[in-house]
């Protein structure tokens, strides 16, 4: 297997080592943003490089389902981390046009990465949902509803997830103290495949807890694209802007329109009938609601208009006559008080 990997001679090397260089410059880079020309120039380079040794590796066939961790050389260890890294340098591309795609394409390379990790027997997790063979063909926890939260599995997805941030902090500490001396070349075989074993296997959780970002991100993104696509029809109508009213001084008549209006220039003043007209003309009074006693009576109901809805309309018009009655005695009780002062007649209390 070593020899087959050795064919492609040291160019799949190196472009597994410019793509993983790529990244780590990426992850340490201080730029404000990511979308800046030179971080998005770095991803596109690492992309180009990791796509083209991946197609390489598929190409020498170096594993295969039906092998044992044993039997791949140590050296083409470090190959399998491959689909984990392209699905990281997936999800630094900025494009928003494209972000659904950009996911789902790095959820991809994430889940073949945690497969091919799964049948060399490489760390114990399990496959995100969806994926695993039992879901795949329609098994109990593929048709259970959604909306039911599974307490059990919160409760075992909070526990996996502490036990990860434990093992990835334990997984930093041995690859600090092993990077110096793999990278000097002064390891040897049995700590060059323990060092890219442990790479692998802190990859294995940078994957699920992607994944899982990814899942969380998607449903948000289809549930707006949903939204977007839903017909016109079913969306809520938005209300129509309202006019702002300028503020103006309501009179009882002319005369004191004359009154005020000399108080307050920089007012207009009107009297009721006139407010009364203007809104009528805007058309939001009717000119049947608050007409003058005496006015012309509403028009008779149209040919047609069966004997409940012209007992109806006759019953509107009797309450509007009512509401015409109400109005004129408010009217003469309000021109009584303006001649007649509080207290006018109270001659037994003097008060």
């Amino acid at each position: 297997m070593m020899a087959e990997a050795g064919a492609g001679g040291p160019r799949l090397a190196e472009l597994l080592a410019l793509g993983r260089r790529l990244w780590d410059e990426l992850e340490a880079s201080t730029e404000p943003s990511s979308g800046a020309p030179a971080v998005q120039d770095k991803v596109r380079q690492g992309l180009d490089a990791l796509q083209r040794a991946a197609a390489m590796v598929a190409q020498l066939e170096l594993f295969s389902e039906n092998e044992e961790l044993e039997e791949v050389a140590s050296a083409d260890l470090k190959f399998m981390l491959l689909p984990a890294l392209l699905g990281a340098l997936t999800l630094k591309q900025v494009d928003l046009s494209r972000r659904r795609e950009h996911l789902e394409s790095a959820r991809e390379h994430f889940l073949r990465f945690l497969k091919l990790c799964r049948n060399y027997g490489l760390g114990s997790f399990q496959l995100p949902p969806g994926t695993s063979s039992e879901e795949e063909a329609g098994g109990p926890s593929a048709s259970r509803d959604p909306a039911q939260p599974n307490l059990v599995a919160m409760a075992m997805s909070r526990t996996a997830k502490i036990e990860r941030y434990k093992q990835k902090k334990e997984l930093e500490n041995k690859l600090a103290s092993m990077s110096s001396s793999v990278e000097s070349g002064t390891a040897d075989e049995d700590q060059i495949r323990e060092f890219y074993i442990l790479q692998i296997q802190k990859w294995i959780g940078t994957s699920l807890e992607e994944i899982e970002s990814i899942d969380q991100e998607l449903v948000i993104l289809r549930s707006r694209d949903a939204a977007r696509q839903a017909p016109a029809g079913s969306r809520v109508p938005s209300r129509p802007a309202r006019t702002p009213v300028k503020p103006f001084i309501l009179t009882r008549d002319a005369a004191q329109a004359r009154v005020f209006g000399v108080g307050y220039p920089g007012l207009p003043t009107m009297t009721v009938d006139d407010w009364y007209e203007q809104r009528r003309r805007q058309g939001i009074v009717s000119q049947q609601g608050f007409g003058e006693p005496g006015s012309p009576p509403c028009p008779s109901p149209p040919a047609g208009t069966s004997d409940e809805e012209a007992q109806k309309q006759q019953q509107e018009t009797e309450e509007e006559k009512d509401d015409e009655e109400a109005l004129r005695k408010a009217r003469d009780w309000d021109d009584w008080k303006d001649t007649h002062p509080r207290g006018y007649g109270n001659r037994h209390n003097m008060g």
